[in-house]
């Protein structure tokens, strides 16, 4: 997917990138190929292959909910900055934070975010598990997003915490959603989440499927979660 045909495809979708989108998009990629060298962010490379797996991908999220308004984000996991950065250079509107277990990734986001001249965007070198305990955080954000990171009972635990009651847990998910979330369901259930919907689909081109999971919080999520840094993936919820 050229960048051309990026901005096509969002706009048959409805979203319309002014000039200044358009180049963020660009230096994004720019710098994702640059830092690359030097800290493993990514396996995609290739400029259209980044747009359609990366840019595209994580747009997705905004064809089934809605980001229009001024409401907060957490990204968990979000290595290169997937799916939150893309939606937020969409989105200007939206807080950002992403929380992210490696420090090198950490110092890509806030070289990227000056380089793309974000506002609101907060950047967080900690665990999951630990940040779901932390008391500023947990149960405060409007939406927690997560790709490609983790199964789904673990990622519930991962992620329901930060979840403000009636706020949603939207996973982005490849092939392998719906059995993921079939095992996932008594995690989602006990920390408070009902799933919503599950909307599947192909990306453009290249044709792979992909899966957008909403989950609504609907209960507080009880205080014992997340558990531990490590045991969630050790042990998942059943």
């Amino acid at each position: 997917m050229k960048p051309e045909q990026f901005v096509q495809a969002l706009k048959e979708k409805g979203i319309n990138l002014s000039e200044k989108q358009i180049e963020q998009f660009s230096i994004y990629f720019q710098e994702l190929v640059e830092w690359n060298q030097k800290v493993n962010l990514t396996a995609i490379t290739d400029q259209e292959e980044v747009y359609v797996k990366h840019f595209y991908d994580c747009v997705t999220a905004a064809f089934y909910h809605d980001f229009n308004q001024e409401i907060s984000i957490c990204d968990i996991g979000a290595g290169a900055g997937f799916p939150s950065i893309p939606l937020k250079i969409v989105f200007p509107q939206l807080k950002v934070t992403i929380v992210d277990s490696l420090k090198k990734r950490i110092t890509f986001l806030n070289h990227l975010a000056t380089k793309l001249e974000l506002s609101n965007v907060a950047f967080y070198h900690d665990r999951a598990e630990n940040f779901g305990k932390n008391k500023t955080f947990r149960e405060s954000f409007d939406i927690v997003t997560a790709r490609a990171v983790a199964r789904m009972s673990v990622l519930s635990e991962l992620c329901l915490p930060l979840v403000k009651k009636n706020g949603v847990f939207i996973a982005m998910k490849g092939a392998q959603a719906k059995d993921e979330l079939e095992v996932g369901k008594p995690a989602i259930e006990l920390l408070g989440g009902e799933v919503e919907e599950i909307h599947t689909f192909s990306l453009p081109v290249e044709e792979s499927e992909r899966s957008i999971i909403i989950i609504s919080k609907k209960r507080q999520t009880p205080k014992k979660y997340p558990r531990k840094a490590g045991l969630p993936n050790k042990e998942p919820i059943e």
